[in-house]
């Protein structure tokens, strides 16, 4: 008996051990096609580069970077605005690959904002907004995530007011705030409006000369002067402050290139 299970305990251990390698030679086919991709990506050969991440992600599903490369890869293949059903099928692959690697790691930065990134070009905005802030519950610090919300909140409130200009016949730069349509849109668009403001704000608290935040603040208060319905001193009001945040903005982009210039010019 004693010899028997000696026998069975061996086997184990050799099927064991056969396994064991078996699992080493698919991580290290997989490491090569991944290499290879990279190689291939670095060159801007974007179809050989995916099928070389695509041949990782067969070998070993659970190979996160090679998930997030061949994401990566499709992504660059998507040219945003073309609505191309092809080209709207490469954004889907991508995202379907940023999902994957975050069934493995739950928290992966890369793989939330690539999400929301893609779902904003694809016009997605209220998916888009909570992908960013998903990626903010991550990333409380992050400016460039805060800044990233204020730019779907104006997009979402951008878009709907200038589609009612055209439908009412007015110019771009006609204002809503005596139009029959402007109670309306700031029913539908105020809150985004806010909460652009509010996200912006907190990006210029995290980095304090950020210019592109600035500028969209200004844009945003534009939007909201715009649906001051009726009340011309609240527009002038909100026109004030958009002027500002411009002249913020400026003001960061100036300091920002004077430093630079003095990082250049210094002694090496």
């Amino acid at each position: 008996m004693r010899t028997h299970a000696r026998i069975l305990l061996a086997v184990a251990l050799f099927i064991t051990a056969i396994s064991a390698f078996a699992v080493q030679d698919q991580r290290a086919a997989a490491r090569e096609e991944l290499n290879q991709g990279v190689k291939a990506y670095k060159t801007a050969n974007y179809d050989e580069a995916i099928r070389h991440f695509e041949n990782a992600v067969s070998i070993d599903p659970e190979l996160k970077v090679g998930r997030l490369y061949l994401a990566t890869a499709y992504a660059q293949q998507y040219v945003p605005g073309v609505e191309t059903p092809e080209n709207v099928a490469m954004a889907a692959k991508a995202i379907d690959q940023y999902k994957q690697a975050l069934d493995i790691d739950p928290v992966n930065m890369t793989a939330v904002k690539g999400i929301a990134y893609l779902k904003m070009q694809l016009k997605r905005f209220d998916e888009a907004r909570e992908e960013y802030k998903r990626a903010i519950e991550i990333d409380p610090n992050d400016p460039e995530t805060y800044y990233s919300v204020g730019v779907v909140d104006w997009s979402m409130a951008y878009s709907e007011i200038m589609a009612e200009k055209i439908k009412l016949g007015m110019k771009m730069d006609d204002v809503m705030i005596q139009s029959p349509r402007c109670k309306d849109l700031r029913v539908a668009q105020m809150a985004n409006i806010e909460d652009g403001i509010a996200m912006l704000a907190r990006a210029v608290e995290l980095r304090k000369d950020y210019d592109d935040a600035m500028a969209y603040t200004n844009l945003l208060f534009r939007l909201r002067a715009d649906l001051e319905c009726g009340d011309a001193a609240a527009h002038k009001a909100d026109i004030t402050k958009a002027n500002q945040w411009a002249d913020e903005a400026m003001a960061a982009r100036k300091r920002r290139a004077e430093k630079n210039q003095g990082v250049s010019d210094s002694p090496r």
